[in-house]
């Protein structure tokens, strides 16, 4: 019946019912739907609850792959002995402890299937004590197939890098067990690194089958997919690398071996060239950028600067001192302290500038023409300078971190390039091109080379060769101060760090012609590649005797260089 055939009151007292009935189901919340357990939680607690192996390890073979860090939980607390049943009337939970109890205390029960607190009666946490429960049974077979389970667990891992170093891993454990999960995981899986690391594992994990075509199929798989990795295997199948006998091997699966292996062997040759020339590169960056001040100084005056590897060391410190300031300003992790290096470089180039002037003006300016006694001034001035870094920043050496677009490598033909090395080789060229617009296209640079060719005749036409001598003796620290900088980014700073360098750079300096730009580069190339090739041979100190004695050997045949500085000056 309507409200409207009803008598007044009636009519309003149903209104006023129905207005409350309304209320309070709008204040009183209905209970929420139970989220549905996922099918894989479901094969997780059938397998924990299931006394027949064969379906326990059916059921595990549902959870490889899978990205759910409860369930690698679970699996390990059950392997490990600390996986429980709760029983309550008809109902079974299997649940682990809160890991983030204290130890011996009573702690609360992780429910398998939800990841939610077991509850009591009243709605409260129910806890639990170790000592009184009673571990999930797992047989030594079980455990197998939970650690291989575990193993598996990596296929579903978000991060590809991480899903590829875990396949390469479980690849090398050759396990036949793991081939239909690789084999499974292909069909899904999308990103590039990880098919090619899922193909690399089926080839080594079929290296052990006892078909000889499955084995001369992965060997040829191997070989060309030059797989560094796999030549330990391929040789301990030959019967070498530690193997206890040769084996058995037909003569077709033995010809692919030797050819695989030799392939193999001369592709990681040439990658170690490949390697060490791109190493050697970087160095002779680092010193031309380093030994180019030097040769415009010990070209244009003359003078043996025996303090310019602690000028080096000056611009490392500096990239050290400002990296500290951006983390104070802007804090550890910020964006901000991505951007210290680029200032590292400027601030680098003004302190050794302006030592190298300081330098210039109290010392060198009174020695002109004097070469023993400028080597020896410059000697004890680099012995104070040491002294004065090792008092204030102590005698071990210091961090500097690379921020994170100069961290990292990336990967050509298995050769490492890194970031910070590529940078010092591109900062070397534009410095190397800048010095050369200097000394061409300025007016300064015009009366450097007028000082170099003729010091009297420039001083004649009216260029202050007082001036230029300062101007170009601070170019040349603020040089050496940016090589020091950028050698922060791959070697250590300590105050020992300018005596590492001072010798090679005097070295492509005499080399490549004193006061000689494309001489300077060359010899810098020489230098660098030559000693990054001899140390693996003759280690560090024998590979620098070799180069010294090879350039001593070379200026008994050129002893100006490689290249003659042109000059029209007299002088003696």
């Amino acid at each position: 019946m309507s409200t409207a055939h009803l008598p007044p009151r009636l009519a309003f007292t149903r209104r006023l019912l129905a207005l409350v009935a309304g209320i309070a189901g709008f204040l009183v919340p209905t209970a929420a739907p139970a989220a549905e357990v996922p099918a894989h939680r479901t094969a997780l607690v059938q397998a924990a609850l299931s006394e027949d192996l064969d379906r326990q390890t059916a059921l595990l073979s549902q959870l490889t792959g899978v990205a759910d860090p409860l369930v690698e939980q679970a699996l390990t607390a059950w392997r490990g002995g600390t996986l429980y049943i709760h029983e309550s009337g008809d109902q079974k939970t299997p649940f682990l402890l809160d890991p983030q109890a204290e130890a011996g205390a009573a702690a609360r029960g992780i429910r398998i299937d939800t990841g939610e607190f077991l509850a009591e009666a009243n709605g409260t946490p129910a806890t639990f004590e170790a000592a009184s429960l009673t571990p999930v049974d797992a047989t030594s077979k079980l455990r197998r197939a939970i650690k291989t389970t575990l193993d598996l667990l990596a296929l579903g891992n978000p991060n590809p890098h991480a899903r590829r170093d875990a396949i390469l891993k479980l690849g090398q454990s050759q396990n036949a067990e793991y081939i239909p999960h690789f084999e499974s995981r292909q069909k899904t899986e999308t990103d590039p690194e990880v098919i090619h690391a899922l193909a690399e594992a089926l080839a080594l994990t079929r290296l052990v089958s006892t078909e000889p075509k499955v084995r001369i199929a992965a060997i040829r798989d191997l070989e060309s997919m030059r797989s560094i990795p796999s030549l330990t295997y391929l040789k301990q199948l030959r019967g070498e690398e530690g193997a206890a006998s040769p084996a058995n091997l037909d003569p077709e699966t033995a010809e692919a071996l030797r050819v695989a292996i030799r392939n193999l062997e001369e592709y990681i040759w040439w990658g170690e060239v490949f390697g060490t020339a791109f190493r050697g590169l970087s160095l002779a960056a680092v010193l031309l950028v380093a030994a180019l001040g030097l040769a415009i100084t010990f070209g244009l005056m003359g003078v043996i600067n025996m303090a310019h590897g602690e000028v080096i060391m000056v611009g490392a410190y500096t990239a050290y001192v400002v990296q500290n300031l951006f983390q104070s300003a802007f804090g550890a992790g910020s964006t901000g302290l991505e951007l210290y290096f680029p200032v590292a470089l400027i601030a680098a180039f003004v302190t050794a500038g302006l030592v190298g002037l300081i330098l210039e003006r109290g010392v060198i300016r009174f020695l002109y023409r004097r070469p023993l006694e400028s080597l020896l001034a410059t000697w004890g001035v680099s012995l104070v300078l040491q002294q004065m870094f090792r008092h204030a920043f102590g005698a071990a050496n210091v961090q500097v971190n690379s921020p994170s677009w100069l961290s990292g490598s990336f990967v050509v033909n298995d050769i490492l390039l890194a970031y910070n090395r590529l940078f010092v080789i591109g900062f070397a060229l534009f410095i190397v091109f800048a010095t050369f617009a200097l000394l061409t296209r300025t007016s300064l640079g015009l009366q450097i080379r007028a000082v170099m060719q003729n010091r009297h005749m420039a001083a004649a036409l009216g260029v202050r060769t007082s001036r230029v001598n300062m101007l170009t003796f601070a170019f040349g620290s603020g040089l050496a101060g940016m090589a020091g900088a950028c050698l922060s980014q791959i070697g250590n700073v300590g105050p020992s760090l300018g005596q590492t360098y001072i010798v090679d750079c005097f070295m492509v300096v005499v080399l490549g012609g004193v006061g000689n730009l494309i001489g300077t580069i060359l010899a810098a190339l020489g230098v660098g590649v030559t000693d990054q090739i001899l140390q693996p041979w003759l280690g560090a100190v024998m590979g620098k005797i070799v180069v010294l004695s090879a350039i001593i050997l070379f200026l008994q045949w050129r002893p100006a260089g490689l290249f003659v500085t042109r000059s029209r000056s007299l002088e003696g």
